[in-house]
C-alpha cells in the first residue's frame, strides 16, 4: 500500500559513520528529506560509529537491541538504513526486527518511481528497480507486486514467499531483457537526433547539478518553457530540451539532465544511461548549484565524481544560483556566475559566459602544402577563409588562427 497524506508511514533511519562515511548526518539529513517526499513521517535517526559495517547485519547487536526498542516505543512500520544493504544484511535485520527494512537505494528507487511521467522515464526506472532486486529475492520477505505494476512506496506490501522464487526469478530476468531491449530502442532514437542536431550545427549545452538546484526553473527562464519545477528532491526525472538564443544572434540546445545526489545508486546510473550519456555529446556542461545550501561545494564535488563516472572531460561551466537568499554564501566559489533562475538576476551575464565557453578556441599555426596536395590547401581556404598563405618554390605557405579540430586534421602539413 503505498502511503498517502492521511495515512503516512513512521518510520526510524540508522546511519552507520564509518572513517570513509563521515559526513553520515548530512546524507541522513537527505535520506529523511527523500523519505519525506513519500509522505512518510521520519520519528527518529539512530546512529552509530564502527570502522566497517557488520557483514551480516550493517550494525551491531547491542545497536539493533536499541532500534528494536525505538521501533516498538514510537509504533513505527518501518526502519531504512543509510546505505545499500546486502540481501543477507536485509534478511537478517527484517528477522531480527520483526519489521520492514529498507535502505537508501530503494528509497531513491520510490522516490523515481514517484516522479517518473514519460514513458522513457517509467521504463528506466522499472529496471533499475528489477536490477536491484533480482539478487535479492532469495531468503527475502519482499513481493514482487510492488514491482509489477505499482509503484512502491515505503512500507509496500510483502510475502509472495520462497516456493515461487525461481518462477520468480524468471519473471524477472524476462523482463530485464524486455526494457533493456526497449532502452536499447531509446537510444537509437536519441542518436537520431544527435546527428540532426550536428547536421545543424547546433551547439548542445547540458545542464547538470545536485537536485533541487533549481536546474527546471532555470530552464523555463532561459527558453520559456513550462517544464514542472517544484522545490523537491527529483521533481523531474523526464529530459527535456529546448533551443535558446545567445548573444551574437546565436541558437544552441539546451538540455536538462537527471538531478545527482550523493551515492547515485550504481542501479539508476546504468538504467539511465541512455538519458545521461547526452551529457557526452554535449560542447559544454553547465552545472548549477544552490548558493542556497551551506554544502553547495560538497554537492559541486559529488557532481564532478558522476560526471567522471561517464566519461565526461569537457568543458564545465558553474553557476550559484538562488544567490537572492538570505542564506546564500558567494565567496567560496568567487569565479561562478552568480543568478537567480527565479528572479532573473544575472542571466544576462550568464548568457554571455555561455556564449564565451562555446566559442571555438584557437591556435596560431604555419602549413606548407606541397604542389602535390593543392586539393588539401584550397579545402583549408574553404573552412578558414582567414588564413595568410603564398606560393613558394616548394608550394604553398599557409598560416593563421585555427581551430583545433582543424588542425587535427591537416597536422601532417603543419611546420614542425
Amino acid at each position: 500500500m503505498h502511503q498517502t497524506a492521511d495515512n503516512p508511514k513512521k518510520l526510524i533511519i540508522v546511519s552507520v559513520e564509518t572513517p570513509d562515511f563521515s559526513d553520515c548526518r548530512q546524507s541522513a539529513a537527505e535520506l529523511k528529506e527523500l523519505c519525506e517526499n513519500l509522505n512518510a513521517v521520519v520519528l527518529d535517526t539512530i546512529f552509530q560509529k564502527r570502522s566497517t559495517p557488520h557483514p551480516a547485519t550493517c550494525i551491531g547487536e547491542g545497536k539493533i537491541a536499541e532500534v528494536r526498542e525505538a521501533l516498538k516505543r514510537l509504533e513505527c512500520d518501518a526502519v531504512v538504513f543509510d546505505t545499500e544493504l546486502t540481501a543477507m544484511q536485509s534478511k537478517n535485520l527484517e528477522k531480527a526486527l520483526d519489521i520492514d527494512v529498507r535502505d537508501r537505494t530503494m528509497i531513491i528507487l520510490d522516490v523515481f518511481a514517484d516522479r517518473a511521467q514519460s514513458s522513457e522515464g517509467k521504463i528506466q526506472v522499472e529496471l533499475a528497480r528489477l536490477q536491484y532486486m533480482l539478487p535479492r529475492l532469495k531468503g527475502s520477505y519482499q513481493s514482487l507486486s510492488r514491482i509489477r505494476g505499482s509503484t512502491g512506496g515505503i512500507g509496500a506490501a510483502k510475502g509472495l514467499g520462497e516456493s515461487k522464487l525461481e518462477l520468480d526469478k524468471r519473471y524477472l530476468r524476462g523482463r530485464i531483457r524486455f526494457l533493456k531491449k526497449q532502452i536499447s530502442d531509446i537510444q537509437s532514437h536519441r542518436e537520431v537526433l544527435r546527428q540532426r542536431r550536428k547536421k545543424q550545427d547546433l551547439p548542445v549545452i547540458a545542464l547538470c547539478g545536485y537536485t533541487n538546484a533549481g536546474k527546471s526553473t532555470l530552464l523555463n527562464a532561459l527558453t520559456f518553457a513550462e517544464v514542472f519545477a517544484e522545490d523537491m528532491l527529483f521533481a523531474t526525472l523526464d529530459t527535456t530540451s529546448r533551443s535558446i538564443s545567445l548573444p551574437g544572434d546565436k541558437t544552441a540546445i539546451l538540455v536538462d539532465t537527471v538531478g545527482f545526489i550523493r551515492r547515485l545508486p550504481h542501479h539508476l546510473v546504468e538504467a539511465f544511461k541512455s538519458t545521461l550519456e547526452e551529457v557526452l555529446y554535449a560542447d559544454l556542461v553547465l552545472l548549477l548549484l544552490d548558493a542556497g545550501d551551506s554544502e553547495y561545494l560538497l554537492h559541486m564535488d559529488v557532481c564532478k565524481e558522476v560526471l567522471q563516472q561517464l566519461n565526461y572531460s569537457g568543458k564545465i561551466l558553474i553557476a550559484l544560483n538562488k544567490t537572492d537568499l538570505p542564506s546564500a554564501d558567494l565567496s567560496l566559489l568567487p569565479s561562478a556566475v552568480k543568478i537567480s533562475a527565479k528572479s532573473g538576476q544575472g542571466l544576462d551575464q550568464l548568457l554571455e559566459s555561455i556564449s564565451a565557453e562555446l566559442e571555438p578556441r584557437r591556435f596560431y599555426a604555419k602549413m606548407n602544402f606541397p604542389y602535390s596536395h593543392t586539393d588539401a590547401f584550397f579545402k583549408l581556404k574553404t573552412s578558414s577563409p582567414d588564413v595568410k598563405w603564398e606560393y613558394t618554390d616548394d608550394g604553398i605557405s599557409a598560416e593563421g588562427m585555427f581551430e583545433q579540430k582543424v588542425l587535427a586534421q591537416y597536422n601532417s602539413f603543419c611546420a614542425k
